[in-house]
């Protein structure tokens, strides 16, 4: 198992959708790293997971077992950032 920690940053996006929203993407993040991730274009080692309209943007230590998640936010504001 992975030990996941969420950035400030992630859980303010988070914190600021709705309910089943905020349901959702934890959900999500906890399953990492299985879901409909995808290597980040122009960004070694840097993936995002994709749900429903928010795309997660995470970073995987395989030898500490750990998934850094840096970002969330919807579609088309968050590779605006990247």
């Amino acid at each position: 198992m992975y030990k996941i920690d969420i950035s400030k940053r992630a859980l303010k996006f988070i914190a600021k959708q709705s309910k089943p929203q905020q349901e959702l993407l934890l959900k999500a993040i906890s399953k990492l790293p299985m879901g409909d991730i995808k290597p980040l274009k122009g960004h070694k080692g840097v993936y995002r997971l994709r749900v429903d309209d928010f795309r997660i943007i995470y970073t995987i230590d395989n030898g500490q077992m750990v998934i850094c998640v840096i970002d969330a936010g919807n579609r088309g504001q968050i590779y605006k950032r990247y």
